[in-house]
């Protein structure tokens, strides 16, 4: 059964640092592309970043360069998403999600093979 599950979500004042984690299993993790989105109220889901299967090529969401860190660990097949200095328009809820594709497919986010249920940012000003 293929599960990714998200964790490390949560309140943070503008300014502070989160650690997002997406916990996979079920499937053969080192061969995916993967990646974190989010979408916000009323707002339509984006592709923050992704990260290939060997860790080698990223992409990030332009507003996020600078501030977020996407990485990976294979041996405990973990996605991490580090966030420093979030601001109030960080808030949403986040996702990550797996494909046997590219990073430049994968931020499309369309027809990919698995995706987590989320977990909640919320960042107050």
């Amino acid at each position: 059964q293929v599960q990714l599950v998200e964790s490390g979500g949560g309140l943070v004042q503008s300014g502070g640092s989160l650690r997002l984690a997406c916990a996979a299993s079920g499937f053969t993790f080192d061969a995916y592309t993967i990646g974190w989105f989010r979408q916000a109220p009323g707002k339509e889901r984006e592709a923050v970043s992704c990260i290939n299967s060997s860790g080698g090529s990223t992409y990030y969401l332009d507003s996020i360069k600078g501030r977020f860190t996407i990485s990976r660990d294979n041996a405990k097949t973990t996605l991490y998403l580090q966030m420093n200095n979030l601001k109030p328009e960080d808030t949403a809820v986040y996702y990550c999600a797996a494909d046997l594709s590219t990073p430049a497919w994968l931020r499309v986010g369309l027809g990919l093979d698995y995706w987590g249920q989320g977990t909640q940012v919320t960042v107050s000003s």
